[in-house]
């Protein structure tokens, strides 16, 4: 083989080698940094921009795509301890014509965080409602969803603003007194009687305990390799003081059932999706708002847990989409009726 045509080989490899080492390295050495940039290469293909907004000293993190149009804007409320990069999934399989906004929580990723702030459903919702003021997203009535936490801010935000939110949707929400008991239900009792707070399921610290989460949380079981639940591991660990603080607020008992008070309250359609093996919250907790909310349609999934929002993505979008359409043919026939 002619020299020079020797030498262009061993340079092409040598410059395929260097990015492929990289990656073995991050994913070996700092698999946590792998997985931030994983969520910010998915935001950039999805076309999900990140932005600020600021009430007084108060700083709110969100993501966006589009902008307000015709249809409805979609406000989305994400559970415990994640952040507004869980939705990508989902935004994944929505129009790119829709105004979507994903908001980190009150002292969640890259919304402020502060040892003074109300922590509890109420104060959730306050600051929910500041950072819709903030963006101007209530100039009309928008879509607002919310899982789990999320969920359980959701549905007492659409009570306490009722002439800003045109529609729901609660995915497996929290905030409910729930009909049939589940062994995490029962964990609650025991850490409220134990008030043990450093051995919450939810709150992983090691490989191990982040494998058993994510059993917890999901009915498909994702073979996740261990760097990856290390990198998982790693990006919590610095966070979990606070997820203890919070996780204690929200289910003391003036914020465990706050959806429950204020479900009869709601007036815009409702659309309550769960997942038929939920193991967190228990899917009987859908009958309960089926039957105090007037126009609620429930969708129960097969072979679903807890994360419907990861493991059935593709089906949440739909689900939504059609919920969005029927809402706006029940309001034009009204309207021609």
């Amino acid at each position: 083989m002619d020299l020079d045509v020797l030498n262009m080989f061993v340079i092409a490899g040598g410059t395929l080698a260097i990015p492929i080492l990289a990656f073995v390295a991050s994913f070996l050495l700092w698999p946590s940094a792998l997985i931030r940039i994983y969520y910010w290469y998915w935001r950039r293909a999805l076309g999900m921009q990140v932005r600020y907004a600021y009430y007084d000293d108060y700083q709110f993190c969100y993501s966006y795509r589009g902008r307000p149009g015709n249809k409805p804007s979609i406000l989305m409320l994400h559970g415990f301890s994640a952040h507004k990069d869980m939705w990508l999934s989902v935004v994944k399989f929505l129009p790119k014509n829709l105004h979507l906004v994903c908001v980190d929580m009150p002292g969640h990723e890259g919304t402020t965080r502060s040892s003074l702030d109300d922590y509890s459903i109420n104060g959730q919702v306050k600051r929910i409602h500041e950072f819709v003021e903030c963006i101007k997203l209530n100039r009309k009535p928008f879509h607002l969803v919310g899982t789990s936490m999320g969920g359980n801010v959701a549905g007492v935000y659409a009570a306490q603003y009722p002439a800003e939110v045109c529609s729901l949707s609660l995915v497996c929400p929290a905030g409910l007194p729930y009909p049939t008991d589940n062994k995490f239900r029962k964990f609650l009792r025991e850490l409220k009687e134990s008030e043990r707070i450093d051995r919450i399921p939810l709150i992983p610290s090691t490989p191990e305990e982040m494998a058993e989460m994510l059993k917890l949380c999901s009915y498909v079981r994702f073979k996740v390799p261990q760097q990856i639940l290390q990198g998982l591991v790693d990006v919590r660990i610095p966070h979990n003081e606070f997820y203890r603080k919070l996780f204690l607020d929200i289910v003391d008992e003036k914020s465990i059932y706050k959806l429950h008070e204020n479900m009869s309250k709601i007036k815009a359609p409702t659309q309550v999706i769960w997942g038929k093996q939920d193991q967190v919250l228990d899917v009987s907790g859908a009958d309960v708002l089926a039957n105090s909310i007037p126009d609620c349609h429930v969708h129960i999934l097969e072979n679903c847990g807890h994360s419907v929002v990861v493991e059935r993505p593709r089906k949440t979008a739909k689900l939504i989409l059609e919920f969005l359409a029927l809402v706006h043919n029940t309001e034009n026939s009204k309207k021609l009726a």
